[in-house]
This record gives structure tokens, sequence and C-alpha cells, in this order.
């Protein structure tokens, strides 16, 4: 089963600060590529834990008595640790996104190349698809979607159109999908379609929600000196990691107490963002997007 090489593998792993007997988490398992290379810089007694909510990336769990995998979307970090009798851990890794995986297989309805129910779902058990989102929102909640999530220079029109069209007939497969969207294209084609693509996704898994809820638990839960390595693909979310590295929260308010102190629960060890080599986008396409934050719990 093919996933994604690893983005910026080594940058992540130098700056998970991995000690031989910590316990360590992968909230974004996959395909293992991370994880893997994790477990051979732990010692006997150190521990960590894959969460996917994919059903498919528990088939690449490695026979390790170090390491759990854990069937849950990361946004349930801290009751999934609690359960496992773990109240603080070393380092947690976040890898955002989708995988190359779910857009390469056909059925799981994430990219334009191919033609299928437009599904979306990183759980396939689980939850609305993206048809559900085309088919029942309003053309403001269209609008939204497509705007926020997918920076569509002309939403208002898309949503319209989307909303006009399943009147007649449902959009239900990709094909239903792109026959409405070509006549909309603006730029480049390719360009355009991965953008209305993402901010579905997006919506779909409630992506953003998520990442709030994940990096407030993981605030909680990680023990004085712990590190979060988090890998963004998208301006919006690269920026409410970089506002919570920052300030503890997503909106990067300056919180100060009583005596005018600030809040700051993290020591930033990324002034800016890591990004890939030229050399490593080259090689691995996925990595083109992707900005590296790391802070280290104070």
């Amino acid at each position: 089963m093919a996933y994604h090489e690893p983005v910026l593998l080594e940058p992540c792993l130098d700056y998970l600060n991995i000690k031989p007997d910590g316990v360590f988490v992968d909230v974004t398992f996959g395909g293992g590529g991370h994880s893997k290379m994790i477990l051979k810089r732990l010692g006997e007694e150190g521990q960590l834990l894959g969460f996917d909510q994919d059903p498919d990336a528990e088939k690449n769990a490695p026979d390790d008595k170090r390491f759990k995998f854990v069937k849950s979307n990361f946004q349930y970090l801290k009751n999934f640790l609690r359960l496992n009798g773990i109240a603080q851990v070393d380092g947690i890794l976040a890898d955002l996104g989708v995988s190359s995986h779910q857009l390469d297989q056909a059925e799981r309805g994430f990219s334009y190349r191919f033609e299928a129910d437009l599904d979306m779902r990183m759980n396939y058990n689980d939850g609305k698809t993206a048809a559900d989102v085309l088919n029942e929102y309003s053309a403001e909640a269209l609008q939204k979607v497509f705007s926020q999530y997918g920076e569509i220079r002309n939403s208002k029109t898309l949503a319209e159109a989307v909303v006009a069209s399943r009147h007649s007939r449902k959009i239900e497969r990709i094909g239903d999908f792109l026959s409405l969207l070509d006549p909309l294209v603006r730029g480049q084609r390719l360009r355009y379609l991965s953008q209305v693509f993402q901010a579905l996704r997006i919506e779909v898994n409630d992506e953003m929600k998520v990442l709030e809820a994940f990096l407030q638990q993981a605030l909680e839960v990680l023990a004085p000196q712990g590190r979060l390595v988090v890998m963004s693909y998208h301006s919006l979310e690269d920026r409410i990691v970089k506002n919570f590295l920052k300030t503890g929260n997503i909106e990067g308010t300056v919180v100060k107490d009583f005596y005018g102190n600030i809040n700051r629960p993290f020591k930033v060890i990324t002034k800016k963002p890591i990004i890939p080599s030229e050399k490593e986008i080259k090689e691995n396409p996925r990595a083109r997007s992707a900005k590296l934050r790391v802070g280290e719990r104070r």
C-alpha cells in the first residue's frame, strides 16, 4: 500500500528532540513513515502512540511492543492518552492534510483525477460526504467554504452555480462536479480544481476545528520541555499554528496576568517556518507547500 514519502523527515525527527526513554505521539500516522523513524531513535523503555482515523492506516502499524496504534481522530488526543494511563508526553508530531494514499485511492473521492463518488471523508465509515455538502448547504454556506478554505476568487458565482445545478440533478459524482466547474475556472485549471477540492475536504473533515481542539490538548498533555512539531500545508492552518505557539490561543491574542506578565506557554523554536529544499520538492511534489513550526512547552 503506497503512502507518501514523509515530508521534512530529518527536521521533524531532530526537532522532536527524542529521548530514548520518552513517550511520543505521532497524531497523523498514515503510512507510518515518521513513526518508524521515531522508533529507531527510541530505546527499549520508550513509547510511541500513533493516531489515525483512516481505517486503512492500521495496516501499516509496526509490530513493535513500544508502539500502540490508536484508531481515532487526533482531536481526542487527551482522552486516549488517559485511557492508556499516560498523563504527559515528551513530544507530539502532526503532519496535517491528506496523504498521497488517500488521494490515489479513486474510490475515496479526494481527487479530481478519478471518476468516483464525491466522498472525501478521512474516516470513510462516519460523517457527511462532499456530496452532502454540495447538495445540502445554502449558497451562503458554500461561498464561505470555497472562499475561506479554498481562497476561490469567484466563490459566490461557484456557490450559486452549485445551488442552481442541484435543483435539476443531485451532484454525486466527481464527473458531475467537474462538468459544473469547468465553465467557472479562473486562472490555471488544475490549481483551481485543487483549491475547490481542498476546500470541500477541509469542510467534510472539519479540519480547522479539529486542529484547534488538538492544539489545546497538546498544550495540556506536553511535559515541560516537551516539543510540539506541526507541519501544515494550508495558509489558514499555518496561521493557527503560528498564533498558538506564540500566544497559547488560535487568535494570536496576547494574554497577560494580573501583574502584566505575558502568558507564553511555549518557547518558539522556529522563528520562521522550516520549508523543504528545492531538491526535496522536486523529488516529492507534495512537500511544495509544507511549513514546519516547532514549540517547546515551558
